[in-house]
């Protein structure tokens, strides 16, 4: 796995970046979650449906940050990587990969994934897509045995809270690290690293 360094920002803007990334796959702590999309593939084939990042935790993984839906840049078929990571060429993942730089949290710690896990061609999310990427995540927690943490990352990713009482998780929530919301309410968007660097604290105490 990569280190958690800052010219990694927007790195899958390159060819070769994605290249690497897309070799990375084949590394153990990432097999069973490349397994899980495969089969989200097979059974959506109108949708796509990013890879996990291997430079991330993956099935290691201790805190799973869980966002709305994938954007462009993860769309292969849109000239994006492939994959769902804080590296992709856009600005909710720059602001991402530095609020998690901010906030203090070890990369190889986390797993990053969405409500609704895939790109359709349109950032709208109905509620059909809603319910039926819900229905997905007690599967995906089946594949990550040393979670601590779910943080809740946008008002739509926070209704997946009832599916997660009665785990065992600590459950926490910030705002969506998109230029939107940087647009719409500044302090709210600048209060998203103290968020995450507060769940992370908590998640060191379990």
């Amino acid at each position: 796995m990569s280190p958690d360094t800052a010219h990694l920002v927007r790195s899958l803007r390159s060819p070769d970046a994605i290249k690497n990334r897309e070799e990375a796959l084949s590394a153990p702590h990432i097999a069973a979650l490349r397994t899980y999309v495969e089969g989200l593939r097979n059974q959506y084939p109108g949708w796509e449906f990013p890879d996990f990042d291997p430079y991330d935790g993956g099935q290691e993984a201790d805190i799973l940050f869980l966002l709305e839906k994938p954007g462009p840049k993860t769309s292969i078929k849109g000239g994006g990587s492939g994959f769902i990571s804080r590296d992709n060429d856009d600005a909710t993942a720059a602001a991402l990969f530095n609020f998690m730089q901010m906030a203090g949290i070890p990369r190889q710690r986390t797993v990053l994934w969405n409500s609704i896990p895939g790109w359709n061609g349109t950032i709208k999310m109905t509620a059909a897509e809603r319910r039926a990427g819900l229905a997905e995540l007690p599967i995906l927690l089946t594949l990550l045995p040393k979670l601590k943490a779910v943080i809740l990352v946008g008002r739509k990713a926070q209704k997946a809270s009832v599916l997660l009482q009665g785990n065992g998780l600590q459950i926490a929530i910030s705002a969506h690290p998109s230029p939107k919301v940087r647009s719409i309410n500044r302090p709210m968007w600048d209060s998203i690293p103290k968020q995450w660097q507060l769940a992370f604290r908590e998640s060191l105490e379990r």
